[in-house]
């Protein structure tokens, strides 16, 4: 074995802090000696063996991260070694030091810290992708946001508050309501009160153009009920299954479209592409101070199973970062 660095690395049960081979430089790629990485859901799901890195991918759990550029591969001409920086991964955030392709990689926002910039990548870049580039979003259409309160739906509706699209949630409890309307959100649904359809088809009387949708499952009826003509459903996971029945025929009267869409093995020219979106369109307003990451706590890289037992209890909102 070459040279190591400490990673997060899972042993059974138990995530241990533990020697794993450095990885190398190669062209067009840089180093990152990591100051955070923050925790996405798909980590829990690679956890328990349930999504696997891509091809290529560092086994290490972690789509993101900030730090500091420590190497340039050959061909890196826009940063610097002693920049910081923050990061979308692949894989390998939760690790002292990361190699990514450059094209990954944005200047941490000027106003924000490093550490808190750990924050932005994964959600940003989710958000921005999934309701700019996939659903064609125009302003002034109507978006609902489910689980409005998590890292990706907090960086959305901040994001839409800034392009005139007015948003609805749906959220787990009153506080995580009260939150989303504080971030942008024009109204929203409590899940525990049951299907939010009443309360978004009162909102939006002629149906919503977008909706983001990580849940999956028992919403598609219902997120298909409520979409207007040519409205676009945009589904980026599936927390409550990946099978349900739905009424086709409201497709084709709604001309509507339903839209896949993953983002961690899309392919570097595809994420750089959103990249170069998120530092022209939202990094000035994160510099401003008018989009802020929102962070529910950070815990040292060693807690990381503590960090990883808070977000499944599903009462955070915003993200979880682990520091270095």
């Amino acid at each position: 074995m070459g040279e190591t660095v400490k990673a997060i690395q899972v042993d059974g049960e138990n995530l241990v802090w533990a020697d794993f081979e450095r990885p190398l430089c190669g062209p067009g790629q840089l180093r990152i000696e990591v100051a955070a990485s923050a925790i996405n859901r798909a980590d829990l799901m690679q956890r328990k063996g349930g999504y696997p890195p891509p091809p290529g991918a560092s086994p290490i759990m972690g789509l993101e991260c900030s730090g500091t550029v420590t190497e340039l591969g050959e061909g890196v001409s826009s940063f610097a070694v002693g920049d910081e920086v923050c990061a979308l991964l692949a894989g390998g955030g939760y690790a002292e030091e990361v190699v990514v392709p450059a094209g990954q990689v944005l200047p941490v926002p000027k106003g924000v810290s490093i550490v808190d910039a750990a924050a932005l990548p994964e959600v940003f870049a989710t958000a921005y992708l999934n309701l700019y580039i996939e659903a064609a979003l125009a302003p002034t259409e109507r978006v609902i946001i489910h689980a409005g309160a998590s890292g990706v739906g907090t960086a959305a509706l901040q994001m839409l508050k800034h392009s005139n699209n007015p948003s609805f949630v749906t959220v787990g409890n009153q506080s995580k309501l009260d939150q989303c309307m504080a971030l942008g959100a024009e109204a929203g649904s409590i899940r525990h009160d049951g299907s939010f359809l009443p309360a978004a088809q009162a909102w939006a009387e002629h149906g919503v153009d977008v909706i983001l949708d990580p849940v999956g499952g028992q919403y598609l009826s219902d997120n298909l009920t409520v979409l207007g003509l040519g409205g676009r459903l945009v589904l980026i996971g599936l927390m409550s299954g990946a099978t349900a029945e739905a009424n086709l025929g409201l497709l084709m009267m709604k001309r509507a479209r339903v839209i896949g869409s993953t983002l961690r093995a899309r392919p570097i020219g595809e994420k750089a592409l959103v990249m170069d979106g998120l530092k022209r369109d939202v990094w000035p307003r994160l510099e401003d101070g008018s989009i802020k990451p929102i962070v529910e706590a950070r815990f040292p890289m060693a807690q990381t199973a503590d960090a990883h037992a808070l977000m499944a209890t599903n009462e955070t909102v915003g993200k979880i970062l682990l520091t270095r």
